[in-house]
This record gives C-alpha cells, structure tokens and sequence, in this order.
C-alpha cells in the first residue's frame, strides 16, 4: 500500500514537473539558476569582505588606543625618563607605519569598489532594474562607504601619529637640554661627598641583593654544566685563533690582488672580535638561567651587558683592524709603522673603558641608585672615557713627533684637517673636564660619550666606505669573459665609469647611515631618521608633476633594465635572426640600428612613466625643444631626421661605396647626426646626414655590386682588326676576375689619327675590384700582342731642323698642328 502510495506521489511529481518545463522557457531556467549562483557567490565574497573590514576595523581601533594612550602619557605631569620616551618614539613611528600599511592596502581596493559603481551608473528615471544589479549596487555602496572611511581614519591616525611623534621629540630635546643645564654639587666639593655617604649604604644593600641574586643562579647550576661552558668559551677561544689564521690564509689566496684583500681582512678581523665575546657573554648567561628564573630586572642587566661586551668586541676590533701593527702591508690607515705600533694597545683598552661605562650606567639603573650616586658614576666613567682619549691623543702626538726629527725623508706632512681635528677633540675634552669638575656632570658626560661615539662611527665609517670602494673598483679591474661575445662593459672606460658610479653611490649609503648613528644621542635615532626619510615618499610637486624618491629609482631601475634589455635583443638580431634571412649585409646593419633607436625611445618612455611624467604632460618640453630648434639646433635636427630617411628609405646603406661632393669611399656606419665615410687612404669622413638628403650623390654599388674594367687600345690600320678583337676578347675571358655574366664585349670605336680604337669591357665583381683587375688586363694585353707581333701606336714625335738663312731673313719654323708659333 505504501509503495503504491509513493510511487503515486512520484508519478504526480514528475508530470507537474514535466507540465511546468513544457510552459517555462528553458533560457529562463538557466538564467535563473546563473542569477542564484552570482547571488550565492556575492553573498560568500560579501561575508569575506565584512570578515576582512572587522579585522581590518579592529587593527585601525587597536592603533588609536595605542596613540591615546601614548598622547595621555605624554600630557601628563608624571616626568618620563630618556628610555621610556625613546620606547613611546619608537612604538608611535611603528604605529604610524601600520595605518600607512593599512591605508596603503586599502586604496587600490576603494578604486576598485568605485570604478565597479562608476561602471554600473545610477538607473534612469522609470525604469527598473533586476534584483541581483539592485543587490550588486547596494553591497558596492556599503563597501564603498566601509572602505572611505577606513581609510580616511588610517590617515587620520597616520597624521596624529606624526604630530604625536614631533612631540615626543621635543619632549626628548626639552629634557635633554634641562639635563644638560642642570648643576650639582662639584665633586671636589664636601657636600657633594657627604651625600654620596648617605647614600652608600642604601645602595650596597640593593648591589648585593643584586649579586645575591646571581650567585644564587651560578650555585644553582650544576658543576658539570659550568665545566662544559668552560669548555666551550675555551673552544671558542681556540676557535678564535684558528679562524684568525685561515681567514687570513684565504683572504691571501682567494680575494683578489689589491686592495680589497685589506679591508676584507679588516672587516673579518672586526667581526670575529664580535662574535667571540658574544658566544662566550651568552654562554655565561645559558648558566646562570640554568636551573633558575631571574628577575626582570637582573635579566635586562644581563642583556644590557652582553651587549655592553659585543659593542667593546667591536671596538676593539676595529680599532685593531685600522692599525694592523704586525701586518704594514695589510693597513689601511696611512700610519707609520712606530705610529701604529705604539697605538696598538689603545683599541682594547679604549674598548674596556667604554664597556665598564655601559655596565656601570645599567647597574645604576637596575639597582635605582640614588642621585648623589649616579652623578658620580656619570662623572667618573667621563672622566675615564676623557682620560683614555687623551692618553691616546697624547700618544699618537709625541710618536709623530719623533718620527718627523728622526726620518724626516719617510715622515708624510701632517694633513691640516687632521689637525683641526685634533684640535678639536682637544677642545671638547677640556670643556668636558672643566664641566665635570664644576658641577655640570650631565653636560660634560654628554660631550665625552659624544666624543667617543664619533671616534667610532667615523672610523666604522671609514672602514665600510674602503670596502664599498674596493669592492666596487674590482669590477674595473676584472676583464670581460673572452668567450662572451658581446659583454655589457667591454671597454675599460666603460668598466671604470661604472666602478667609480657605484662606488659613489656605496659610498653616499654609508656616509648617510654614519649621520643617523651620529644624531642618535640628539633624540634622532634611527628609527625616527628612517620614519623621516619614508615620508620622502610623499614627492616633491613641480607644477603638476610629483616627483618622488621612489619613482626616481624606478625610473632609473626601468632605464638601466630596458637598455640592458635592448642591447640585448639588438644583439640577437645582428647576430642570430638578421644573417638567416635574405637582407644583405647593409640592410641588416639598417634594421638594428632603426631597432635601437626605437627601442631607446622607448624605454625613455618608460622611465618617464615610471617616474610619473606621462607623454602627454611633456608638451611643454617640446614646446621649449620648438624654441631651441627655432634659435639653434635646427641643423641638429635636420641632420637627426636625415638620419631616420637613410635608416628608413635606403638611398645609402652600409658597405656602400659612394660619391659626395669631392669625398669618394665606403660608408662604415651611419649615426643619428652624421655617417661615417672611410676613404681609399684608410682615413674616415665624417658627413652630416642632410648632405645624402639635400645633395647629389653618387652611388656605385646602389643597383647593382658590380664593377666595370673598360680598356682602350689605339692600334695601327695595317693590323687584322679580326684578329686583334679575338685576342683582346680571349684576354678578358681568360682572367678569373672577369664575369661570364654579364659577358665581356670589345667594340671598335672608331678610327683617330690613323689608328683603330677598340674598347674592350667586363665586369667584375665588385667596383672595388675593378682598378685591381683593369691593371692586369694592361699586363696581359701587352705581353699577348707584343707575343703576336702587334704593334701599339706610339706618339707623336716632332723632328726640327735648322735651314740656311736667305738674303738676311731670318729662320722661321712652320707651325705644326698642336705646337705654338715660333717667333723671333
């Protein structure tokens, strides 16, 4: 009963369903089940897109409350050290580039949704639209609001951050100016002593808690552990030394001669004096945080000081490198050997002062020391740091001296700048000294840490900047590959051009990252420097064109890549595609040179797009090119332009011989402005362009390659005329110069003065062959008819003779035809 009922119900189903295909347009079914999958697919992208604006609304949210809170700290009264408004600099600048990012993503898609809506219009009046356009326009509206203000509200964090960020500099520079100007208690005065008694107790009872607390750690590990670190800072050591040696071993063998070897050597130098220290500082941290969980604050000391060592290491090994007191021929300072060797201690212990200066000032944060305490640590490690740099300064000074009374022949004159330098770093160290013992600790700290920060920024400096150069200048050195056909930088002036460019501009890099460490303690550092240079990106605006930093380098990038790219195809047509086709030398040499030319054109174009100069905002460019023509550069252009027709049209190609004007010779390469004529003296004509459009010119191998060899022979009337035709015509077929085709011929003339003249022709193939060929015809023709006993006319000769005078007149010779009259 059921399964009668079911197939019933089925066999209801199926002829309702069948009755409704009959009536409904099957067009209409399928366009209503397209319109349900766009509907359906719409809905799932919308949801993406409301997915991804949540997230997106929720990063923009998150970076507002950052700045707020930022700007409330900023506002209110509580006073901020140093370290925290240079962690509010840096977390404003990383806010700022996350709302730039987020603005930056969203813009092309706000295009995107607008250009879509620009694409649908709005509906005409009276007309009605199908639902899914309906539905299409109204999610695109609210994207299209979604995303405006979005990116509205990221611009607007964007310049709030900036404004936020100026402020917290200027708070920076208030505070660092007040420090500055602040007096204490002069150090050579009782109360500032009495204090620092005060004091002393409080602090010994947080300095040992501190050691306490890393004893503790070290007693917690095990022995075996700190003997396996042992082992390992000894391994490290060893390591140290073997690497020192086999660097130095391949620096010799595989860098190449000059001197790069040198400054490579002094960068390897420089970093393994880094690295040692480090792994040994982070062993002896991996033991104390063995077996224990130290405290926040005993782990930034911890940290602070490993990195204390790592920047010592680098010191150092840096100022080592410089020096080179064993090696002489490995310097790269300009130093004298008794110089340099008396300097050859002053790096490391420059590098410990700096060190136990960066400890001592994190133990005093770390241990909160009290004011009195602080001053004097801030005055005593200056007074080091001042110390050690006179004591250097001094040094270096007497060793010159010396050296200058007692080889004065090898001594170099001392260069001025170094001594208004000197001077200067004499001067800084005094007002540093006087101010510590005044009672200006924080001015005179300042300007001996300053100091010893230029010392070794400018000679970190140096170093980079001899190993960009030496880097660089090996590609001038290095000659091209032998088996590549058609390298880039072929010529040496080329390579140098090229080295000298990019070391410039290696160069430039290092000087500009030199000037962003040196500002640093200025409350410049270099994250708030970059933030700066990013905002370059913004442009410079000309009139209506924005020039921007990195559309010049795109432009730059796209011009030197199309160029490369074009040399290179240029080089695949001459080379590879030209000679399997039927074009002739001339023609082929044509093509290439029409295809770089437009090929130059356009990357030109390209670049200036890249750049964001379009074609059509270059009228004024040509505007003010009409005005150069108008006054001076129209036989440039007219010459320009002639160029083009030769390319284009072809009355003259390459390999021509030609006739212009008194000049005669081969055409070896036709230029934008002029061509190159190469005469029969193997010397070069240079002709500009618009004489082969403006003038006659003579082409002898424009038609036909072919050259002609025409002999003329006067012989007497009594010979066989038959028989000299015959001889002459077997002479020229005979010579292996002569073309079959066309076929030689010898003609007779005509009769002169008693004589028959044959004019004998063949071609040969080439006109440059003729005069060749025509010479030996000569040689043959005479020893032929000379062989068969046929005279050539001789010339005319003239016999005078003396007749008797009669009854007192005087001679007179007769005129002959062709001699002038005699006359007495």
């Amino acid at each position: 009963m059921y399964s009668l009922f079911t197939d019933f119900r089925f066999q209801s189903r199926y002829t309702a369903v069948s009755t409704a295909v009959k009536r409904v347009d099957f067009d209409r079914v399928i366009a209503a089940l397209l319109v349900s999958f766009s509907l359906l697919f719409s809905v799932g992208l919308s949801q993406a897109q409301d997915d991804k604006a949540i997230a997106v609304d929720q990063r923009l949210d998150s970076l507002r409350k950052q700045i707020t809170q930022i700007q409330e700290s900023i506002e209110g009264k509580a006073e901020l050290d140093d370290a925290k408004l240079s962690q509010m600099k840096s977390d404003v600048l990383a806010a700022s580039t996350e709302a730039d990012n987020i603005a930056k993503e969203l813009t092309p898609q706000l295009t995107s949704v607008q250009a879509r809506l620009a694409e649908l219009g709005m509906p005409a009046k009276g007309t009605k639209e199908a639902a899914d356009v309906i539905g299409q326009r109204s999610q695109l509206d609210r994207d299209n609001s979604a995303l405006d203000a979005q990116v509205k509200l990221a611009r607007l964090l964007i310049v709030e951050a900036d404004q936020l960020s100026e402020q917290v500099t200027t708070v920076r520079r208030a505070q660092l100016q007040a420090r500055l100007g602040e007096r204490s208690a002069s150090i050579l005065a009782a109360p500032f002593w009495l204090q620092l008694q005060a004091e002393f107790p409080q602090n010994a009872q947080r300095l040992r808690a501190l050691m306490i607390e890393i004893g503790s750690a070290a007693s917690s590990t095990p022995t075996m552990v700190w003997a396996a670190l042992l082992a390992g800072m000894l391994t490290f050591l060893l390591l140290r030394i073997w690497a020192g040696r086999y660097l130095m071993k391949l620096t010799s063998t595989r860098v190449p001669h000059g001197r790069l070897r040198r400054s490579v050597h002094a960068l390897t130098l420089t970093l393994l004096a880094v690295a040692t220290p480090f792994l040994i500082a982070e062993l002896l941290k991996l033991g104390l945080r063995w077996n224990s969980v130290l405290s926040e604050k005993t782990s930034a000391f911890l940290g602070n000081s490993i990195g204390a060592i790592c920047f010592g290491g680098f010191v150092a090994g840096l100022g080592y490198a410089l020096l080179s007191p064993g090696r002489p021929s490995w310097r790269l300072l300009p130093l004298h050997d008794r110089v340099a060797h008396r300097m050859r201690h002053f790096p490391a212990a420059f590098a410990s002062i700096m060190v136990l200066v960066w400890i001592a000032e994190s133990l005093s944060a770390v241990i909160n020391t009290g004011l009195s305490t602080a001053v004097a640590i801030n005055c005593i490690v200056a007074l080091l740091l001042g110390a050690t740099i006179a004591f250097g300064l001094r040094r270096a000074s007497r060793v010159w001296k010396k050296v200058k009374l007692e080889d004065p022949e090898h001594a170099v004159p001392t260069p001025i700048w170094l001594r208004v330098a000197a001077i200067l770093l004499w001067l800084a160290l005094a007002t540093s000294v006087i101010s510590l013992l005044v009672g200006y600790v924080a001015f005179g700290s300042f300007v001996a840490k300053q100091v010893s920060w230029i010392l070794v920024i400018v000679s970190g400096t140096y170093l980079f900047a001899v190993l960009v150069d030496d880097v660089c200048m090996l590609l001038s050195s290095t000659d091209p590959d032998p088996n590549q056909k058609n390298p880039v930088l072929a010529t040496p002036q080329a390579r140098d051009q090229a080295a000298v460019l990019l070391s410039g501009a290696g160069r430039v890099i290092v000087v500009l990252l030199a000037i962003m460490l040196l500002l640093a303690p200025f409350g410049e550092g270099p994250a708030e420097l970059i933030h700066r240079i990013g905002q370059l990106d913004d442009g410079l605006a000309i009139g209506e064109i924005l020039i921007r930093p990195g559309s010049v380098i795109q432009a730059m990038m796209v011009m030197a890549f199309s160029f490369f790219g074009l040399r290179l195809l240029k080089h695949w047509l001459e080379t590879r595609y030209l000679p399997t086709t039927k074009l002739d030398s001339g023609m082929q040499v044509s093509a290439a040179t029409l295809f770089g030319y437009a090929g130059g054109v356009i990357a030109v174009a390209l670049a200036l797009s890249a750049l964001g100069i379009g074609l059509e905002r270059i009228a004024w460019v040509a505007s003010a090119l009409s005005v150069g023509i108008g006054f001076g550069l129209q036989a440039v252009v007219q010459n320009f332009v002639s160029g083009l027709i030769l390319l284009a049209e072809r009355p003259v190609k390459v390999g021509d011989w030609v006739s212009l004007g008194g000049v005669e010779g081969d055409i070896r390469r036709i230029n934008v402005r002029a061509t190159e004529i190469q005469m029969g003296d193997r010397s070069t004509v240079i002709v500009p362009n618009s004489e082969f459009i403006t003038k006659t010119v003579r082409n002898v191998t424009h038609a036909s390659p072919l050259g002609l060899v025409q002999i003329k022979l006067p012989l007497p009337l009594d010979i066989d005329a038959e028989q000299a035709r015959a001889l002459i015509l077997q002479t020229f077929i005979d010579n292996k110069d002569i073309l079959a085709t066309p076929e030689p011929n010898v003609q007779l003339d005509g009769i002169d003065n008693g004589y028959l003249m044959f004019n004998a022709t063949g071609f040969a193939s080439s006109p440059r062959l003729a005069y060749g060929v025509r010479s030996t015809l000569l040689f043959e023709l005479l020893k032929r008819l000379r062989t068969a006993d046929m005279p050539i006319s001789k010339p005319n000769t003239m016999m005078l003779s003396t007749a008797p005078a009669i009854s007192g007149t005087p001679l007179s010779t007769p005129n002959l035809p062709g001699t002038p009259p005699v006359s007495s």
